[in-house]
């Protein structure tokens, strides 16, 4: 049995990483798809397009717990099942990838970067902090917001082999893990790179008025 339990975490895990949020509140709430306007991806970004805010901040929430839950099971029950680090790192990949490409919904999702600071925040509050912390320091300071994303995710697995106590080949599973979808994260926000670097990226806050 405990040979296969890291795989049939695994597999919750990605189950639950299915759930597009973006979409069911929007369904709950009577609102549109998310996938039909905007940038149409199925993110509490393009929720908040549609001028619903409390809808925006309910699918953040969620996407973020479907990363976070998932780990911080496997976490705290998870030793009696023979499920280490190794598995934290594949049920947090897991969950990453349903969002990404969740089964219920055409394998069409979104950008992952709620559910990847779920994760984040699942393998150790200081390592969320610390993306959290990078993720607003570049937002803040130079307004983008898919910039500051990309950044505290590559930083990411860095600062998990920062963590006092953590030998480099001990977390070599997670932090791999981190990287994947750090660099998973980097794909998806191929169109936003390649506007960062045309200069037409849009900025956080109001818009200057012509």
């Amino acid at each position: 049995m405990q040979s296969v339990a890291p795989l049939l975490a695994a597999l919750a895990a990605y189950l639950v990483g299915s759930l597009a949020f973006a979409v069911i509140v929007s369904r709950v709430m009577g609102l549109s798809d998310p996938r039909t306007f905007g940038s149409k991806n199925p993110g509490a970004t393009n929720v908040l397009r549609s001028g619903n805010k409390p809808a925006a901040v309910v699918t953040l929430l969620l996407d973020a717990l479907k990363g976070l839950v998932p780990v911080l099971l496997v976490k705290t029950y998870g030793g009696d099942y023979g499920m280490g680090d190794g598995t934290v790192a594949l049920v947090g990949l897991a969950a990453f990838l349903g969002h990404l490409y969740p089964l219920f919904f055409r394998f069409q999702g979104g950008k992952g970067v709620a559910t990847f600071i779920g994760v984040v925040f699942g393998i150790h509050w200081l390592l969320g902090l610390g993306a959290a912390a990078t993720w607003l320091i570049i937002a803040f300071f130079i307004r983008y917001s898919s910039l500051a994303s990309l950044v505290a995710s590559v930083f990411a697995p860095v600062y998990y082999l920062m963590l006092g106590g953590v030998a480099w080949y001990a977390a070599r599973p997670i932090a791999l893990a981190l990287g994947v979808m750090a660099a998973l994260l980097g794909w998806r926000h191929r169109e936003n790179i390649k506007r960062l670097l045309e200069g037409k990226e849009s900025r956080l806050g109001p818009k200057k008025k012509a």
